[in-house]
């Protein structure tokens, strides 16, 4: 008989794979499931939290790396049905590989940040597809492998349940453990090391299977040295890369669970600078304007001033100013993140530029989120000041809403005053005119006013209050400021023509979160 003429194994037998694997090799193998699904979705969470620190709006990054993930697990998958031999030694090479690519993807990406936009989206792309076509390709080949033993029905079943249940253990220990404890580089690592060692474990388990076992050996040996020294040297490596975002030299430097925090100095040591999630927040050099700006226009008014609500603000300095009224008997500050008040009350240059005003007694700080603060808080503020990042994704957005307005203004003294910043007229023009509108559709009256700060460029605020007269008049100054003062108010009411109101906006909802993407089309469209 001629070969053209014997018969073929079909394609989904795997001829070079034993009968029975044994228990004790199963229990390994289905361990590894759980471990490498978790492993995979840690990727996953740790490119897109890298890239919403970097660039913003996590809403966005974590839509475009959960798709381009799936979309290469759907590719790698594709790929498995070329791998017709030594199944067990692929998952291993597998399982290294994705150790190294993911082990150095928060690096990579940190790195590649200052080169580039476009560059960054190349390499972050890169990575992600890299990692999704590995992941993808694991879980076809361990189901060929148990099926050999166990039939197609109860491997698919067990494989892709404990994939599940490892996919769960990721997305559960990375905001509650890995982030916090180990940060996002440090974090990268480890759990490449995780990997590694599943491949190892698996190849010490069925060395007897394995083809060329010495290369394969020395190739697992020798990554997981490489990622144990980079996960024990993560810290300076994270200095060496978080320098490279900064102009100035590094202060003090902390992953929260919700931000990473960041103090700079200038090499003279006269300018300290606060940075969250590499955005600026303030310059010591001219701080004193934008808190001034923030705070005095909307305690000089008439009327009651005695309990006072700031929501964010956790670095102290507009509570520094706050406290320059002596009428005032309680300040609520609510933040979400700790580590931003540990900041303002430990980091010994944070305590002199806020003069340690979250120790004085009239002060009562909250570490939680705002919205959720404001639905049990007690009637009634007299004044309150919102202070909170610009609206760069869907979560900050919901602080700029006519939901959040009303929850606020429900909590308000009936003569009472609120202030916000809202981002700069110049560069985000649509935007803080949808921050207008949001609040005219829940109080009476709304003044909008901007001012010049050397470090931000035109920056703009709004007041609002339920008392439709509020805004009639500048009122005097109640205390002395180093730049503030009724004419500089004045003047700061008037708008010219290429920053005041363009067109009728709509304003920003819980249920129609349309001011984030009114934000970001601010920031692409040039003037």
């Amino acid at each position: 008989m001629s070969s053209s003429s014997m018969p073929s194994a079909p394609d989904d037998q795997e001829t070079d794979l034993p009968e029975d694997l044994g228990p004790s090799v199963r229990i390994v193998l289905l361990g590894s499931i759980t471990v490498v699904a978790m492993c995979g979705i840690v990727y996953e969470l740790i490119i897109g939290a890298v890239s919403s620190y970097l660039l913003g709006n996590s809403v966005y990054q974590f839509s475009i790396t959960i798709g381009f993930f799936m979309f290469a697990m759907g590719i790698g998958s594709w790929l498995s049905q070329f791998v017709r031999r030594d199944l067990i030694s692929t998952f291993i090479r597998i399982e290294i590989l994705l150790g190294l690519i993911g082990g150095l993807s928060a690096i990579g990406l940190f790195l590649a940040f200052p080169l580039s936009p476009p560059l960054y989206r190349v390499v972050m792309i890169s990575f992600i597809l890299m990692i999704g076509t590995l992941v993808g390709l694991e879980i076809p080949l361990l189901v060929r492998i148990f099926s050999r033993f166990s039939g197609t029905r109860k491997s698919v079943a067990n494989v892709l349940s404990l994939d599940y249940i490892g996919a769960l253990f990721g997305s559960v220990a990375f905001p509650l453990l890995l982030l916090p404890e180990l940060g996002l580089v440090r974090a990268s690592f480890a759990i490449g090391v995780a990997n590694v060692l599943v491949a190892l474990v698996t190849l010490v388990y069925l060395r007897d299977r394995i083809d060329r076992l010495a290369p394969l050996v020395m190739f697992g040996i020798g990554t997981l040295i490489v990622l144990v020294a980079l996960t024990i040297s993560a810290s300076r490596i994270n200095a060496f890369a978080q320098q490279h975002l900064y102009y100035d030299d590094i202060v003090w430097k902390t992953q929260s669970p919700y931000q990473s925090l960041v103090v700079t100095r200038d090499p003279r040591g006269n300018d300290l600078r606060l940075y969250i999630d590499g955005h600026l927040q303030f310059a010591q050099s001219d701080e004193h304007r934008y808190h001034e700006a923030l705070v005095h226009p909307v305690m000089n008014f008439e009327g009651d001033r005695s309990r006072v609500l700031v929501l964010g603000g956790g670095d102290g300095l507009a509570v520094r100013e706050l406290l320059k009224y002596e009428d005032i008997t309680r300040i609520d500050l609510v933040d979400l993140d700790p580590e931003i008040i540990r900041l303002a009350k430990e980091f010994p240059a944070m305590v002199r530029m806020n003069g340690d005003s979250l120790s004085d007694p009239r002060v009562h700080v909250h570490t939680e989120d705002a919205f959720v603060y404001i639905r049990s808080a007690e009637c009634c503020f007299d004044r309150v000041i919102i202070d909170m990042p610009d609206p760069h994704d869907a979560a900050l957005s919901k602080l700029y809403s006519v939901e959040f307005y009303a929850m606020i203004g429900a909590k308000m003294a009936p003569d009472g005053v609120l202030v916000t910043q809202a981002s700069s007229p110049y560069v985000a023009r649509r935007t803080y005119w949808t921050i207008s509108a949001s609040l005219a559709d829940r109080f009476a009256a709304t003044q909008a006013y901007h001012t010049a700060l050397p470090s931000f460029g035109v920056w703009g605020f709004h007041l609002a209050s339920p008392d439709p007269d509020r805004f009639l008049t500048v009122p005097p100054a109640r205390v002395p400021a180093e730049f503030w003062s009724p004419s500089v108010q004045a003047a700061s009411y008037v708008f010219p023509a290429d920053i005041d109101k363009p067109e009728t906006l709509a304003p920003n909802s819980i249920f129609e979160p349309r001011l984030y993407q009114v934000y970001l089309n601010d920031l692409r469209t040039p003037r």
